[in-house]
């Protein structure tokens, strides 16, 4: 089984974005960027030793929907043990390639797929080796 293991979210205005979920939820977040090859932030949801996920802040790739419309702001994303056998299921279950698997240096590989109906996943293993 995988499970849920990290969010996305996806802003147009990532500082407002910031202040709206650390005035919200009490949410900090730390700069990945150096690890992500682009402007990224950890959203760090609450202590470790307390049940929850932690996520991810970015800019929006493309313009939201409309509203009534609905929309792509939060993609999770499930770790897995085998990410080539993982794509090729979700391949076979009808899914589409989103962007494809990359390295995040020293941590993991990490790649995104469409469902069936258009939304978006993430598939996330666990590796300190990827290069």
């Amino acid at each position: 089984m995988a499970r849920v293991v990290h969010f996305e979210i996806q802003a147009d205005d990532v500082e407002r974005a910031k202040a709206f979920y650390a005035a919200a939820f009490g949410w900090s977040f730390e700069d990945y960027g150096s690890g992500t090859g682009m402007p990224y932030w950890g959203v760090i949801t609450g202590p470790d030793s307390e049940p929850g996920i932690n996520g991810g802040l970015l800019q929006r790739p493309v313009a939201a929907a409309a509203p009534e419309q609905g929309t792509n702001a939060f993609v999770c994303t499930m770790q897995v043990e085998d990410y080539d056998a993982t794509e090729q299921r979700i391949l076979e279950a009808g899914g589409t390639v989103a962007l494809p698997k990359m390295a995040l240096t020293g941590m993991a590989w990490q790649g995104y797929y469409l469902d069936t109906e258009g939304n978006t996943i993430g598939i996330h293993q666990p590796d300190p080796d990827a290069a």
